[in-house]
């Protein structure tokens, strides 16, 4: 096939996942995606959260690796940095995080698969334009070819790292205030996470993420990771909201009087 035809077929499929991102995000305000506390029987068979977990996030981190060890540029400096960016989130999220979680939690294994299928589509996004397409299209912004080390350097990667690190941080931190938020293993009760960016949004975990995956777009500066963006949008927010609602109904003078939002601060 030539590399036109593959990068024509590349841009097909962008838009298609775009698309598939809308629906998404229409559907998800109507359906509560069975894990976490909207886990139910009628999602079907469930299995152990922290397994779920491990299962859905580590095949994209497999994935990245694989196409990277498949590019004749697997040795060029910028890929490899974009490569040790992106893992550095999957390797906290599939290897970390599941096994700190607490409680016994489940999640339907719909939910799990439909997860690996996009973690797999996702992986041949990034991983197919940051190693193959961008060479081909000959990618440059402002002079720079982002296959250029000088890119490193370039605003656009220096504002991009900056806002990933800062999502970063935020997941991390959101993550270990709700994994404390129960005494034990045995606590089933329902609490209102307080502290850090919870002072100001009810779902400050999908916050985090969200500015994470808006600063790697910005950091490459392509159109698979604002598509990669759009979809943890599509994903996030509408359960945000269900988080929203359901603690309005267990916490709702108390939100009321703390003037919380759901995952944007001061905005929604």
């Amino acid at each position: 096939m030539s590399p036109e035809f593959l990068t024509s077929a590349f841009n097909i499929y962008l838009w298609v996942m775009i698309a598939m991102a809308v629906v998404v995000f229409i559907s998800l305000y109507f359906v509560n995606a069975g894990y976490g506390q909207f886990t139910s029987s009628k999602w079907g068979k469930a299995i152990n959260n922290k397994l779920a977990w491990f299962l859905m996030e580590f095949p994209i981190f497999l994935a990245m690796i694989i196409l990277w060890l498949c590019s004749p540029h697997r040795f060029d400096i910028v890929p490899m940095v974009f490569l040790l960016i992106f893992e550095t989130h999957y390797f906290q999220r599939s290897l970390i995080f599941p096994w700190l979680m607490k409680g016994k939690s489940k999640m339907s294994l719909a939910v799990m698969f439909m997860g690996i299928a996009f973690n797999i589509l996702n992986a041949m996004m990034q991983g197919y334009w940051i190693f193959f397409e961008s060479y081909k299209a000959n990618y440059h912004v402002l002079g720079l070819s982002y296959t250029d080390v000088a890119w490193l350097w370039s605003p656009q990667f220096i504002i991009g790292l900056c806002i990933f690190i800062f999502g970063f941080i935020v997941n991390l931190r959101s993550d270990y205030i709700i994994r404390h938020l129960r005494k034990n293993d045995e606590d089933t009760k329902h609490y209102l996470p307080k502290g850090f960016m919870f002072n100001y949004v009810t779902s400050a975990n999908y916050l985090g993420e969200l500015t994470e995956w808006l600063g790697f777009a910005i950091l490459t500066w392509s159109i698979s990771g604002l598509v990669f963006f759009i979809w943890t949008f599509a994903n996030l927010v509408p359960r945000a909201n269900a988080i929203y609602k359901r603690y309005q109904s267990e916490f709702g003078e108390e939100m009321k009087a703390k003037k919380l939002k759901r995952v944007f601060p001061f905005i929604y």
